[in-house]
């Protein structure tokens, strides 16, 4: 294996410092956690969690940040207001990259003003002004057009007639990219299949490890999505409607205003987040319940109860699977002394399934887990997912439409694709038997 790239920023936007190697990374410099290349890894990193969750659940990576593993902690550090997000903050080496890839870095700031990357007070402001055209009675309103959209894809496989359908194409990802096109005020005209190639180079920088072609591709990305946001936002300005680009753009607070580089970082934030964490959650969830069968009845019979059962899916499979924080100062945590301006990994997986939270049944989907909206997938404190009613709402929709519609569901393969992802999980392809 050659030209890998260790990428310190597991949670950012698009581009950040990087720690590099000039020779192959052996696969026994790796614990666990970071050990892709271990066999099964994509298809259950859950069982390297474990392990390092019992026996070094404060532990030291090669890249040398701290990963946490147990629910206590990652609970603990993600509402700790004294930890930082914004890498200015982080003790990390300075990658050995070629030239072209170092100007590349060197001249590349997006993601810096996004409220994913800014601490208190900058977070509070953005967040203030976002949050007043991105409220839990906002989404809600949108359920009537996600059953729609849900039973027109639905339709679409019916309609086929093969008996076969491919969840992620067919339904998993036209679904939340529809949604939040529309809730932007998106046209029409967008080419969606560049979009989708675009924001799965830019969310594959959220990975500890990258190869200089990822690098590439996403810097790319970042310029095509920026000026494609660049003249939304001017053909926006207008030709205003009643859509979140407009409610950005107007958005106020005691007569503060999002600056025009503020505006541009939150709508790509917004527009990426706003499907590749949901298409996960769908593929994800349906697996997770196509391997748990007799949940997956319990659901075509409405015999859940009023249990979140969205929310057990995302804990058992969590479509984000690591959040950074920064030491400021000296932390001891654990049997730990943890020095400032170290990067600080919370496994959110690990923490959803640690057994000292959930109990003996920590490793299997229970629909009538009554505490599963304490998972860790929206992550914690003021930086929690601004987008998770968003999530459930069209994670219940599209599960629960797709599961009643075809009572038969079956996978049509033992082989599944996985994208690759260390910190989003999902599928790339699902193909089901929906015997229509």
């Amino acid at each position: 294996m050659t030209d890998v790239t260790l990428g310190n920023r597991a949670n950012g936007a698009y581009g950040g410092l990087m720690a590099t190697s000039d020779t192959p990374i052996a696969e026994e410099n790796y614990l666990p956690m970071l050990n892709p290349f271990a066999p099964g890894f994509f298809d259950n990193p859950y069982a390297q969690y474990a392990e390092v969750r019992e026996q070094d659940p404060v532990h030291l990576t090669p890249l040398g940040s701290y990963a946490c593993f147990r629910y206590s902690d990652v609970h603990r550090l993600l509402r700790d207001t004294s930890l930082s997000v914004e890498e200015r903050h982080a003790n990390l080496p300075q990658p050995d990259l070629p030239p072209d890839l170092r100007a590349l870095v060197d001249g590349h700031e997006h993601g810096n003003l996004t409220m994913l990357n800014l601490d208190p007070p900058d977070h509070h402001r953005l967040r203030r002004l976002v949050s007043k055209v991105f409220t839990p009675r906002m989404i809600e309103g949108l359920r009537p057009r996600v059953q729609s959209l849900v039973n027109e894809h639905l339709d679409a496989v019916v309609a086929r007639g093969t008996g076969e359908m491919e969840l992620i194409a067919d339904l998993a990802f036209p679904l939340p990219f529809i949604v939040i096109s529309e809730m932007i005020g998106v046209p029409d005209t967008i080419d969606r299949d560049e979009l989708r190639d675009w924001s799965g180079a830019l969310v594959k920088t959220f990975d500890p490890i990258l190869t200089e072609d990822d690098m590439r591709a996403a810097f790319h990305a970042s310029e095509g999505i920026r000026s494609l946001i660049g003249e939304l936002i001017d053909w926006k300005r207008a030709n205003p409607a009643d859509d979140l680009l407009s409610g950005l753009i107007a958005a106020e607070d005691e007569g503060d205003r999002l600056t025009e580089e503020e505006l541009r970082e939150q709508l790509v934030l917004i527009y990426v987040a706003g499907h590749e964490t949901t298409v996960n959650l769908i593929g994800n969830g349906t697996l997770a319940l196509l391997r748990h069968r007799d949940q997956l009845e319990l659901l075509q019979r409405d015999e859940v109860g009023e249990a979140p059962w969205v929310d057990e899916l995302l804990r058992f499979d969590s479509p984000v699977q690591m959040s950074r924080r920064i030491t400021l100062t000296d932390l001891e945590l654990g049997d730990k002394e943890i020095p400032a301006g170290t990067l600080l990994m919370t496994a959110l997986g690990a923490a959803n399934r640690d057994p000292e939270k959930w109990g003996p049944t920590a490793d299997q989907v229970d629909l009538r887990r009554v505490d599963a909206p304490q998972h860790m997938s929206f992550g914690g404190g003021f930086h929690m997912c601004l987008g998770a009613h968003l999530a459930r709402l069209e994670g219940a929709e599209a599960i629960g439409g797709l599961v009643r519609r075809f009572p038969d569901l079956e996978l049509a393969t033992d082989t599944l694709e996985w994208n690759g992802r260390i910190v989003l999980r999902g599928l790339s392809r699902l193909p089901l038997h929906v015997h229509v």
